[in-house]
């Protein structure tokens, strides 16, 4: 004979559940309590770039002499710095890091991927990393248009993903579920009005840049309208006549086209007959101070990109006693900086897929622009008499002795 099966009253089993002991709550994840406020309005959705890059490009990079020197000026040199693998406190020659980013990927070598890297942050304000991996270890890196990156905010306001575009088609990188890589790198200069997109230098000259750029198209018109400022020819009539007939003016016009206009007519002098008289409408270029606006405005432009006019050729106040002491400025406060930054991005973002504790740094003695200030230094610790020679070392960037070891005189 089957068991009754016993049941609880139904208020006995209510008074259970108000006593029971309660569960404990999962663990919470620590994360910042404004996220979701940033990406509540566009979440799962792309976010486009704040501005127009293309137009950036095209009036700063491509049509600005000055800004183009000073982009190239700085990836160049930003590129060629040298990038150490540290393990822990030591370093790491040889390391897989050091060998991928010295041939990234079959088409561009170490100096011309990170060349484009810091030519896209300055022109953009952002610059993307693309790294291919296979099995857990990455094997090839790419740069990447910021023009045609598109970020996918999360619900904690940190980006979920990417989205590339080019040729019609898009791409979708999004986090490794198993590993949590993300496949893409973004730096971003600082910008105050954006939770995503960085702050170009180009956006930061524009005006600048406008009006060099203007400048240089006035001075092209008034060269083919054989350098002469804009006027009027105002006809007085012989019989006080205030007026000009339809021929009369049709062959004026025809005469002024073809006899005083343009680079070919340059200096012929204008010949003027019944009652026609010359009123000039605007200033000339010595009025204007054309020469000098120029140079204030190439001025603005170097100094949004931080590099020293006496670099470029701009004449202007003698901020540095001679060029080195601007080179060694141009260095100290513009390339290491974002060479610095960029070194540290990158080891945070294939550091952990080599291990613990890797990571990247600069190597400052391979630079040669700072070879004179690391030998005052040398000279400085050297002369210091209570230091040990281990402190003096370390003092300069090298660790200890090994045991045995002796320093020739």
């Amino acid at each position: 004979m089957a068991e009754k099966e016993t049941r609880l009253p139904f208020w006995k089993g209510a008074i259970g559940r108000l006593w029971r002991k309660p569960t404990a709550a999962p663990p919470e994840t620590k994360a910042s309590r404004a996220g979701p406020l940033i990406a509540c309005h566009a979440t799962g959705r792309p976010i486009w770039t704040p501005r127009d890059y293309a137009s950036l490009a095209r009036e700063g990079m491509a049509r600005n002499p000055i800004a183009y020197r000073c982009i190239r000026m700085i990836a160049e040199a930003a590129a060629s710095v040298p990038f150490i693998v540290y393990v822990g406190a030591s370093e790491a020659p040889g390391h897989p890091l050091e060998t991928l980013l010295r041939a990234p990927n079959p088409v561009a070598g170490g100096a011309t991927l990170l060349e484009a890297w810091y030519g896209y942050l300055q022109t953009a304000g952002n610059a993307y990393l693309e790294a291919v991996t296979l099995e857990g270890a990455p094997r090839e890196l790419y740069v990447l248009r910021p023009d045609r990156m598109r970020i996918v905010p999360g619900p904690r306001g940190w980006p979920d993903a990417y989205e590339y575009e080019a040729g019609g088609q898009s791409v979708r990188f999004e986090r490794d579920g198993a590993t949590g890589f993300m496949p893409v790198l973004h730096v971003a200069l600082f910008n105050p009005l954006s939770d995503y997109y960085g702050q170009s230098p180009l956006e930061a000259a524009a005006f600048a840049i406008d009006i060099h750029n203007a400048g240089g198209a006035w001075n092209k018109a008034l060269l083919d309208n054989a350098a002469r400022p804009s006027g009027a020819l105002i006809y007085g009539g012989g019989n006080g006549e205030g007026q000009l007939s339809s021929d009369q003016f049709a062959r004026l016009k025809e005469e002024l086209a073809e006899h005083y206009q343009g680079p070919r007519n340059a200096g012929r002098p204008l010949l003027l007959e019944g009652g026609l008289d010359w009123k000039p409408m605007s200033l000339s270029p010595a009025e204007m101070d054309f020469i000098e606006a120029k140079h204030v405005a190439a001025r603005e432009i170097a100094l949004a990109f931080g590099v020293p006019p006496q670099l470029l050729g701009i004449p202007g106040d003698a901020t540095y006693a001679n060029y080195r002491e601007a080179n060694l400025a141009f260095w100290r406060h513009t390339v290491l900086p974002v060479a610095a930054k960029t070194a540290e991005a990158i080891g945070n973002f294939l550091g952990p897929l080599y291990g613990p504790g890797v990571r990247l740094g600069l190597d400052l003695d391979g630079i040669e622009a700072l070879s004179l200030e690391r030998e005052s230094l040398w000279q400085r610790v050297n002369g210091a008499s209570f230091l040990t020679l281990d402190e003096k070392r370390a003092a300069v960037g090298y660790g200890r002795l090994p045991q045995g070891a002796r320093v020739h005189d």
